[in-house]
Formats: structure tokens, sequence, C-alpha cells
């Protein structure tokens, strides 16, 4: 049986909403001339209520699939869930992080689920069958990253007998992403399956666990502008019988990460060399790419980030890409240097607490206080290491003496 694999279409991403729509109705249409079945491992919607008009988008899509009728496994069961199927066509999906809303409620996944357009896999296994072949799909929701292990020990979900079993779920995943210890490792999936098809992580990847093939076929949408999202965007076709694979790309915008790497250097220089890099960019592009510049190194003494002013290129290139620049790793000298003066004790140069001794002084003949305290004692006084309510007192107190003796 040949799987068609869609993810993470992300219908009524606000950015790119059209984007979003073109290419899931592309892979989707695609996916149902060349498959027998097609699976979606997460994220249909962008947003957890998505707008009618968003919910009325995807209802064309799939409708549109539907009228096809090219998909040619049948559906046998679904066991587990609510055990009920409201279509015979064999487009299997679960809910994503995206889609995900409190335990017992519907969310925008399953009411495509309740009008007919899928099968919402989530938490149970659909059958499908062709030609006497059997394949199994066990779908498992995105779940939040602390509870999904314990969520799987209670599932306990165990492959179908004389089936070809697949494992569908939407989460993180620690050999990819070992930034968070509660995200599932390739160990903690179950055993005894013989495909693992994750959603979640928009970059495609091709693995192994448990012996077995491990795919994500990564969003049909740009939505992160990462340097991982700069392949084609597409979908998987999996054939359950040779066990082999492939990716179809689709007609997605072109993307690319421009470095800029400069040092001790001034803001023109900066800006010369982005618009240099985005011309030599926009002559290997025929439509209207998504550009993203990443400046880092370090600027000359004497100019801070405000210098940049780099939305006049994002203006001047407007019509021919869609640009965003990142200066976060842009470091400034003047501003190293008061952080490290600050770590010190210091601002400018000068000490702290001799900064505020003298920005007190010249308060106070501001206010024409002519007291015989010394501003360095009232200093003293307001600096104290004591309660907030002592402090004021004894500095109230202090301030009251002195005009006391005048």
């Amino acid at each position: 049986m040949r799987i068609g694999i869609v993810s993470d279409t992300h219908i009524g991403y606000e950015r790119f909403e059209e984007d979003a729509y073109r290419q899931a109705l592309e892979a989707l249409s695609k996916a149902a001339e060349m498959s027998d079945a097609i699976i979606i491992p997460g994220d249909v919607f962008d947003r957890r209520a998505p707008h009618p008009k968003i919910i009325a988008d995807a209802i064309k899509i799939f409708r549109e699939v539907e009228q096809k009728d090219k998909l040619g496994a049948k559906v046998l069961e679904k066991k587990g869930g609510d055990g009920k199927i409201y279509t015979q066509l064999p487009i299997i999906a679960i809910s994503g992080t995206h889609e995900r809303t409190t335990i017992g409620s519907e969310n925008a996944l399953s009411l495509l689920g309740l009008a007919g357009l899928l099968i919402d896999a989530n938490e149970a296994t659909v059958m499908l069958e062709k030609d006497g072949e059997k394949v199994a799909v066990y779908g498992l929701g995105g779940t939040s990253e602390e509870l999904v292990k314990q969520k799987l020990k209670e599932l306990d979900p165990r492959p179908v007998k004389g089936a070809f079993n697949i494992f569908m779920f939407h989460q993180s995943i620690y050999e990819l992403l070992p930034f968070n210890d509660n995200f599932l490792r390739y160990d903690d999936l179950p055993e005894g399956f013989d495909l693992y098809v994750d959603g979640h992580i928009h970059g495609r990847v091709e693995s192994e666990t448990h012996g077995k093939p491990f795919i994500i076929p990564g969003s049909t949408v740009l939505t992160q502008l990462k340097d991982g999202e700069q392949e084609k965007k597409g979908f998987v076709i999996y054939d359950t019988l040779s066990n082999t694979h492939e990716f179809i790309a689709i007609g997605s915008r072109d993307f690319k990460v421009l470095h800029i790497k400069m040092t001790d250097t001034t803001p023109t220089a900066i800006a010369d060399a982005c618009e240099s890099a985005i011309r030599k960019e926009l002559d290997l592009h025929s439509d209207k790419p998504i550009i993203k510049l990443v400046v880092e190194g370090k600027l000359a003494h004497g100019y801070t980030g405000a210098d940049l002013l780099l939305h006049s290129i994002i203006k001047k290139f407007s019509s021919r890409a869609i640009l965003e620049v990142d200066s976060s790793k842009l470091e400034t000298p003047e501003l190293g240097l008061q952080i490290d003066d600050v770590r010190n004790g210091k601002l400018n140069g000068m000490p702290l607490k001799d900064m505020g001794m003298q920005m007190l002084s010249s308060r106070l003949k501001e206010y024409k206080y002519s007291g015989k305290i010394d501003a360095a004692k009232l200093f003293e006084l307001l600096s104290a290491e004591a309660s907030k309510e002592k402090t004021l007192k004894a500095a109230l107190e202090s301030l009251y003496s002195s005009y006391e003796a005048t």
C-alpha cells in the first residue's frame, strides 16, 4: 500500500496565509493522486480556534481531495477514541500542538472528522485494507511535553498482528532538539511498529528507531524562518510492501538565510553588504523569495544598533522579496563596556556609589535645599541595607533635624 504523509499544513498561518492554503491544497491533492491512503501527523490548522473563513478554506481543500476519488484503500474500522467513523475516505489525521485544547473538548481537527472530511485517529487505531494487505495506523495527538511519557505508558499502544503497523504522533524528539529533558527520546516510543511518523518539527528528517524507519516529512509551509527550513517543502510517499519512500516537492516559495558577518565596521558598510547580498540572491529567483538577513559581528566604536536603519533596505526591496532582518547577534562595543562597568560596580567609568551621591547633590541643589545635612550622609542613609520603612524614617529625621538647626 502507498501511504501519503502530509504534515503541518498550518492552514490560516497569518503571515503567509495564501501560501499555506495553496501549498496545503497542492500537497494533499498530489498525495491523493499518488497514494492509496493519506496520514496527517498534526497541525492541519495554525490556531486552536481558527476563524470561520479558515475552517471554510480547510473544508474546500478536503472536499477537492474527496472529489478526486483516487485513494484506493478501504477503511475497515476504528478502535479506541470515540470509535466512530464518519467517512470511508482513507485520510487519517491527529491534532497537533496548534490544535490542542482542554481534555474532552472538541478541536478544529476533530470538527473536520465530525464533518466526514477525514478520520480523527487520536488515541485510536484505524484499520485499512487493499488487495488483501492490511495497514493499522495508531495516532497520538500533540500532548504537553511534561505529560507525554506518562500518556504513552497509560495508553500502551500495541501493533496489530497480521498488519503493517504505523505509529503516528506529534511531539518534539530529544535527539533532534536536545534542550529539554521532557522531550521524547527514540527509545520512549512503543516497540513493534513497522514505521514511525512524527509531525511538529518543520524540517524533513529520515532516521530509525527500534530498527525501523522514522520519518518527519516537514511542514508544507514556511513558518519559522530558520536555517533548517531552507529546503523545498512537500510530502512523503511510503510503500509498505517495498519499505521504501520518496519525497515529493511542491511549489513552495523559496527561502534563504543570508549570514552577514562583519567586524569593527560602520552601519553604512553593513547596509551596503546587506544590499549586495540581497541583489545577488534575487538574481537566482524568478518569484518573490523570502530572505532573512542575520547580521553578526561587532560595530565600530562610536556606533550603536540604533544607527543601522536596516528598515530602509527592507522597504527598498519590498516589491521583489519578503525580507526579515535579525541583528541580535551584532555587538555594540559601548554597550559591552557599559555592561562590564555595571558588573564591576561602575557606569561610564565612575563607581555607582559616587555617581549616586553626585546625582543626589545635584537634585538637592536643584530644589534649593539649604539644610546643614551632608549629601554623602543622606545618601548613606537612603542606601542602607535596612528595611525601607527604617531607611526613610532615618532619612526624614535627619532632614527634619537639619531644618530645625537652620
